[in-house]
């Protein structure tokens, strides 16, 4: 199907949803639901990817054996994610086909002493992560998770799902002009309330400890979070919006796991031979990327490096394997706001329902150029999927993705790519329902059956 140019007129948007859009939708929202932290996340996409016969590798361990063999393997690092899927023929200069992705999303993180509190109220003490938009977290019930660290070095996933923590809001008799302009202080006015009387040293991790059924003694570490506890939901008359926390970026993890699950099946041969289909699900994202589990580290890299030594690959190996492979690098982006349509350029307008996005931006805060743009134009013809283009308005800074720092770090292609999406970095965000089932389907095309090769440029 050829490119879309939607000018937002609703008869352009997909007004009804086929049974696979509904059923991929559902699961979406039950997958968002359990994963509330990059760990979860990362959990989840594994135990999809053991269903459907993956295994996964230690990075401890010797990979000369286990990675050269057809099949799908998986490395896991904290809450990042590398999976593939080797077809059979493949060789040590076969290409890969990558979809990027990242497991993280804004929002407030216990710090190291998160016992506090004042007034005969207990509080637990938070970090801000990433560009969060802060007013979408106040009065809203909230749970905790992430994962505790033993004094052996194990970690241990928890999830509190109840109403836990609240942010409660200054009542507006004691700040009557607030609705001329919120202004919440990043220190003073973000501390959730989660209980009455004096703070005490300990009480939260024992607390948590308990959850995850370890003894409070045993507890080194932390990386917790808290979430809302509301779960997914359809909206509209016709359910034809899904309002969800962390759509910002775990609609497209799940897009690619599904994509890389059914590239199993469905193929891993273009025309000129076998691909690897990779996904690669970072961390830290939104806080620059620079970590490693995040796109800016090492992982991706070494675990490509280690796939192709495995194989018996050389150096010149190497080269010819990147040289040929693409990235399409996923993440949400910004469908046009009914209420603010000037903030977005008036000749590219994405809307919700209308398929996935190409995000384009010259200045190369998105990676795309013509040939990255040939290669998702085909990935969409062959999937039957209509597209649409995104440029942020030359008056409004634009912001980036994973896209630019793949395509820096190791000479591969790289394509930015997402879905529209209105109230991102909210604690709630909302997109077309339809929207996240033709993603998947524009990366399965990608990863099965690849048109446009990376090394053309």
């Amino acid at each position: 199907m050829a490119h879309t140019p939607h000018t937002g007129d609703s008869e352009q948007a997909l007004s009804t949803l086929d049974a696979a859009a509904r059923a991929h939708a559902e699961d979406l929202a039950a997958w968002l639901a359990v994963s509330t932290s990059p760990y979860h996340a990362v959990a989840n996409a594994a135990a999809r990817l053991e269903k459907a016969g993956f295994r996964r590798l230690l990075e401890t361990d010797a990979w000369d054996g286990a990675a050269a063999e057809a099949g799908g393997r998986y490395v896991i690092r904290g809450g990042a994610l590398i999976a593939w899927w080797v077809p059979e023929g493949a060789g040590p200069a076969t290409p890969f086909r990558i979809v990027g992705a990242h497991t993280d999303s804004p929002n407030l993180r216990v710090k190291p002493l998160p016992d506090t509190g004042r007034a005969g109220w207990k509080q637990v003490a938070v970090e801000i992560y990433g560009g969060t938009l802060l007013n979408t977290w106040l009065d809203r019930d909230l749970g905790l998770s992430g994962r505790l660290v033993l004094r052996d070095g194990t970690p241990v996933n928890v999830l509190v799902d109840r109403p836990l923590l609240r942010v409660p809001q200054l009542a507006i008799h004691l700040d009557r002009q607030v609705n001329d302009g919120l202004k919440l202080d990043r220190q003073q006015h973000l501390m959730p309330i989660w209980g009455l009387g004096r703070p005490v040293e300990g009480e939260l991790i024992a607390f948590v400890a308990g959850e995850a059924g370890v003894a409070a003694d045993e507890v080194a570490g932390w990386d917790l979070m808290v979430h809302s506890v509301e779960p997914p939901a359809f909206l509209g008359r016709d359910r034809e919006l899904l309002a969800a926390p962390r759509l910002d970026n775990l609609l497209s993890v799940h897009a690619g796991t599904t994509a890389l699950v059914n590239a199993t099946t469905t193929g891993g041969a273009g025309e000129d031979g076998p691909v690897i289909p990779v996904l690669a699900a970072f961390d830290h994202e939104e806080n620059g990327s620079q970590a490693d589990t995040g796109a800016e580290g090492p992982l991706l890299g070494g675990v490509l490096d280690r796939m192709i030594a495995a194989r018996g690959g050389s150096p010149e190996d190497r080269a010819r394997a990147f040289a040929g492979s693409v990235c399409l690098s996923s993440d949400t982006g910004h469908a046009v706001h009914p209420n603010y349509p000037e903030r977005h350029d008036p000749d590219h307008r994405p809307v919700a329902g209308g398929g996935p996005i190409l995000k384009v931006n010259v200045n190369q805060r998105y990676a795309t150029d013509g040939v990255g743009r040939a290669v998702f134009a085909d990935a969409c013809e062959r999937a039957g999927v209509p597209w649409q283009s995104f440029v942020s308005s030359n008056a409004m800074p634009c912001g980036t993705t994973i896209g630019p720092i793949t395509a820096a770090r190791h000479g591969i292609a790289t394509v930015d790519i997402g879905v529209a999406i209105l109230s991102m970095h909210s604690a709630r965000e909302l997109c077309g329902t339809a929207d996240p089932y033709l993603l998947t389907r524009a990366l399965e095309a990608f990863v099965s059956a690849p048109g446009p090769a990376g090394g053309v440029r």
